[in-house]
């Protein structure tokens, strides 16, 4: 078992908790330089602020407001590291940056991606929700092929020398109406939903923390740590 530190953050800004990623991030890269074992790896969840976030290669008109309606919202746009086109982030949704050295973990970039998505069907499963995934297509869906086919869960990632940074986010209590805003992740012809929406209730953000939690330490061989940041 490798041992993970689990950081739960709480009221940081966006650019604060990419601070936190990125020197991580460098922290893990420096340590596989020096051929220094990475240990220990970082899991950390954050609920952000208003946030619309472009992918390195992402469509900028996939972003559909103009700044006046940006200042209105409270919301704010960072572009970043990872793959993807355009997403949304904002309170009620269960976002989690798995900071790992895959090496480590003995698996290669598509494996990760396969792992956090089954960590995320694991999760839903346990509240009652079946989803699944599209091939060649990344991130979790509920009624595929169906006349409904919406989005529960994005997924995001950069890894560099196998080390990764960013990714995943998991609609619980979010407010969907913001998502009206972009085209999803690019994809202009599905529609996004949440857990809350899935269940016809509010759900308890602790406990989907504390239950995705259980599934990365089970599906990645980790000993989660709670820590402080």
């Amino acid at each position: 078992m490798i041992n993970c530190l689990l950081h739960l953050l709480q009221n940081e800004t966006y650019s604060q908790t990419l601070l936190f990623q990125r020197t991580l991030f460098d922290h893990m890269l420096a340590q596989k330089a020096a051929k220094k074992s990475p240990e220990p790896l970082h899991l950390i969840m954050v609920e952000h602020p208003p946030v619309f976030t472009f992918g390195k290669n992402a469509n900028r008109q996939h972003l559909l407001i103009n700044d006046d309606e940006m200042s209105n919202l409270q919301a704010s746009v960072h572009t970043i590291e990872r793959g993807g086109d355009i997403t949304y982030h904002g309170p009620g949704q269960l976002v989690v940056y798995p900071i790992f050295d895959l090496e480590a973990l003995g698996m290669g970039i598509k494996d990760f991606v396969h792992c956090i998505e089954r960590a995320i069907l694991s999760t839903l499963v346990d509240f009652g929700i079946q989803a699944s995934i599209i091939p060649k297509t990344i991130g979790v869906w509920i009624d595929i092929g169906g006349p409904k086919e919406r989005k529960i869960a994005a997924i995001g990632i950069k890894c560099s020398r196998f080390v990764s940074m960013h990714g995943l986010a998991l609609n619980v209590n979010t407010d969907l109406e913001m998502f009206n805003h972009i085209v999803p992740c690019g994809i202009p012809d599905k529609g996004v939903t949440s857990m809350e929406i899935e269940l016809g209730c509010k759900i308890d953000m602790l406990e989907v923390k504390t239950a995705i939690g259980k599934h990365f330490a089970s599906i990645f061989g980790l000993t989660i740590i709670n820590h402080d940041k």
